[in-house]
């Protein structure tokens, strides 16, 4: 088994859209450009698929659109005239068995003003938020839980029933032992210039009215996020790109000339290797090479969770809530977390299926993902109930439905993970021609995962070839 030449290729591990954008980076710095994916199939947490014949997403289904890496991405690869905003953006929380109406003014969960939480929080829940500004300031040193800070400034309820339904869905996680230095972090620095956290989200968004940002917060493809890794793709192997599907990395190790990748049936011998699996599998290809970023990876969590998808005759729920759907604060015991009435929301998906209205609900988050081991069935019941308690439509049967399980899909980010990703990076500058990324960094949302892909190859790039002998500067 010979190694190939590594002259100018860099090897790329994990197909996932961060290790897509990365080679796609690489390609159009004129990289010769190896891609290799565990799986059958490219994409990771973005998945496309039918419910009913309806195309819809299985896994994310939107992304941010005023940050602009996946949009740009999604511009160079020939989506740009299928990007869409969302329909609606009406949302409501299922607050104590009531559907109310999300409150405006807020920095992920976080209000700035109790006047407009009456329907939401209790009388002594408002009493305590205004007690804001007579406290004195609660330090946070280096990083704190959001959870915490916000409990300890604003009360308990508000964390429970406002934070952790939105913030908490995002990463299917803990608020309590959510880092809000990597989670939210113009809160965190307001916290660490502002008495009153009040004051500090009033702050956050006086700047950003000031930047007076125009168009949709966030966008959609025609056809699903889950067609943008096809098309990335296609993009990478226009230019000349290889992608292997199927072909698992067992082994991550640096010569004097630069790195091989032994996968089942060959080594491929490269100047450069951008790792982009996730944490654990980053992990074990490093312990040979890095044993001290291998021993932080290895620490890093996931949380599973099931996204359920169910299609049902329009006239059987004319009476459906209006809106985009709600999110579930987890303090109220119910099996689901939040439902997203697609139909509503993405008029790519209303305009599919005229006769039809299409939601998902999901299910399961960290610490709690027992209902995760039931069958299907048992899942698309449990939704149906508390579909019907929130709505009032109890009588109604889907004619399809669908469950995707993401287990593992989502790493956790406690108090302290920045600080442990930058001991990976560090770990990691040691060895010429290696960057990691991926979701378990900088960001789980897609234009996060976008900018840690194109941020490891731009450093690649700018790091000597043992191969060639050349030097542009270590990129560190």
């Amino acid at each position: 088994m010979n190694a190939e030449s590594r002259t100018g290729r860099v090897v790329v591990i994990g197909g996932g859209i961060s290790g897509l954008a990365a080679a796609h980076r690489l390609v159009g710095a004129g990289a010769r450009v190896t891609l290799l994916e565990a799986t059958d199939r490219l994409g990771g947490k973005l998945l496309a698929g039918e419910i009913a014949g309806v195309p819809v997403d299985l896994g994310a289904e939107s992304m941010l659109a005023r940050r602009p890496e996946a949009v740009a991405l999604a511009r160079a690869v020939g989506l740009g005239d299928r990007l869409q905003p969302p329909a609606t953006a009406t949302a409501s929380l299922w607050n104590r068995g009531t559907l109310t109406p999300m409150p405006k003014g807020h920095v992920m969960g976080v209000p700035s003003d109790p006047a407009v939480l009456g329907g939401i929080l209790s009388e002594d829940a408002l009493a305590r938020m205004r007690r804001d500004h007579e406290l004195p300031r609660t330090e946070v040193g280096d990083d704190i839980a959001i959870g915490a800070y916000v409990a300890a400034r604003l009360g308990r309820e508000v964390v429970d029933r406002l934070v952790e339904p939105l913030l908490g869905g995002v990463y299917a996680g803990d608020v309590y032992r959510t880092s809000m230095r990597a989670a939210v972090p113009q809160l965190f620095e307001a916290a660490r210039t502002c008495d009153s956290l009040l004051d500090g989200v009033r702050e956050i968004q006086r700047r950003a009215g000031g930047k007076q940002r125009t168009g949709p917060v966030f966008t959609g493809i025609e056809g699903g996020i889950g067609t943008l890794p096809g098309a990335v793709a296609d993009a990478v192997r226009a230019r000349g790109g290889e992608i292997l599907l199927r072909t698992p990395v067992l082994g991550l190790t640096r010569d004097a000339d630069g790195w091989q990748v032994r996968t089942d049936g060959r080594v491929i011998a490269a100047g450069a290797v951008v790792l982009a699996a996730p944490a654990r599998s980053a992990a074990a290809l490093l312990a040979a090479e890095s044993p001290a970023a291998a021993a932080e990876l290895s620490a890093v969590e996931y949380a599973s969770m099931a996204l359920v998808t169910m299609a049902f005759r329009r006239r059987d729920v004319e009476g459906m809530p209006e809106g985009s759907g709600f999110l579930v604060p987890p303090v109220d015991g119910r099996t689901i977390k939040a439902a997203t009435f697609s139909t509503r929301k993405w008029g790519w998906v209303d305009a599919s299926a005229p006769d039809l209205f299409v939601l998902r609900t999901s299910v399961g988050r960290y610490g709690e993902e027992e209902h995760l081991h039931r069958e299907d069935d048992e899942l698309v019941d449990m939704s149906l109930r508390d579909l019907g308690a929130a709505t009032g439509l109890t009588a109604v049967r889907p004619v399809d439905t669908g469950v995707t399980r993401w287990t593992g899909g989502l790493p956790q980010y406690p108090v302290g993970h920045p600080v442990r990703v930058a001991r990976v990076r560090a770990e990691v500058a040691k060895l010429p021609g290696l960057r990691v990324c991926g979701a378990a960094y900088d960001g789980v949302g897609i234009p996060a995962c976008v900018a840690s892909g194109t941020r490891a190859a731009d450093e690649i790039m700018l790091t000597p070839d043992p191969a060639r002998g050349t030097d542009h500067g270590t990129g560190e």
